[in-house]
């Protein structure tokens, strides 16, 4: 099986974050967006993982690209990059990694982490996992049988045709069919909304007699902005609190109180604090004479004499002021 992640998006809505840190790269309870997200698909595979390929921006840079396939290594799988430079829907992204497009694929988009007790059904066809949503009308959705089988997709409905959203994460049992039906979008200049979409290649397939499934996760986590990723990373800490190690042997605690679940960084200093519930201090960070709970903050970055909640602190900031809700990218400085 091959793992495609599409993650070349600005990450607009992130921003100030994304300034300097591709979105799938920010820390959730101390692994990037996109190495948790690689770890969860893996724990569903019922077949090795042969390849992971990447697709990024140009601009993301050799860093990320070492980091990125240095990921796929570590789980015992050969990283591949792949570089998308315009932002042309959906099936134009996957198509980027055309080559990766073989056998058993799984395509999950890079801005949303699943929780979820499943095996992937390699029998079928496709499946598409889904989530119930208050507002259908901003994503993809799906219209199903009583058999589970998917009848019709649907991009953004702007009426009311099912509350099953599609989150971004696919399985295919044949990728270069799916691949022959995304090129044909290309070459015939087929869009939807002005954009090539994965949910026009799928229908097209379906109406061929392919056989779409969905099945449900039990949670989506979704780090499109601030506010929804200091709730993922939460979520994170709540899940996987009895499965890793969450404190660095190498954290200095002095007069410290942490209030679990927290991820406690490499290097990490706390004197005269309190941290937590749901705080991850990224390595090298400095907290001294502050309350910080439910917060990301990112490595190198010092707290002094603060109170902050509900709030994202970039990699080298230094703030000491009032209590605040913040958001606040690499190398501010508020003092």
């Amino acid at each position: 099986m091959n793992i495609i992640i599409p993650m070349a998006g600005m990450g607009k809505r992130m921003r100030p974050h994304t300034l300097t840190t591709a979105k799938p790269l920010i820390p959730i309870a101390g692994k990037p967006v996109v190495q948790r997200l690689v770890e969860d698909i893996i724990g569903t595979a019922n077949e090795k993982v042969e390849e992971i390929a990447f697709i990024i921006a140009p601009h993301f840079g050799k860093e990320t690209e070492e980091m990125l396939v240095n990921v796929a290594e570590s789980l015992g799988a050969k990283g591949k990059i792949c570089y998308q430079e315009k932002a042309l829907g959906t099936a134009h992204a996957i198509l980027c990694a055309a080559d990766s497009l073989k056998g058993n694929v799984f395509i999950a988009f890079a801005d949303t982490l699943f929780k979820a007790d499943f095996k992937i059904d390699t029998s079928k066809d496709a499946i598409i996992w889904t989530q119930k949503v208050d507002d259908p009308s901003a994503f993809g959705v799906v219209q199903l049988a009583d058999d589970g089988r998917i009848t019709a997709f649907v991009e953004k409905p702007e009426t009311f045709v099912s509350d099953l959203a599609i989150i971004g994460v696919y399985y295919f049992k044949d990728g270069e069919n799916l691949r022959a039906e995304m090129q044909y979008l290309l070459d015939n200049n087929i869009t939807d909304k002005g954009e090539f979409q994965l949910t026009t290649a799928m229908e097209n397939m379906r109406n061929k007699g392919l056989g779409f499934y969905s099945d449900q996760v039990e949670e989506w986590l979704d780090c499109g902005n601030k506010d929804a990723t200091v709730y993922t990373n939460q979520r994170i800490l709540e899940i996987k609190k009895d499965k890793e190690q969450l404190v660095a042997a190498s954290a200095k605690l002095e007069n410290a109180t942490i209030i679990a679940p927290c991820f406690i960084g490499e290097n990490v200093r706390v004197s005269n604090a309190v941290v937590g519930p749901h705080v991850s201090l990224e390595a090298g960070v400095t907290v001294e004479n502050a309350l910080i709970s439910n917060s990301i903050i990112q490595a190198q970055t010092t707290v002094k004499n603060a109170h902050i909640t509900n709030s994202m602190l970039g990699k080298n900031v230094n703030y000491s002021d009032k209590a605040a809700e913040l958001s606040l990218g690499d190398f501010s400085v508020i003092l």
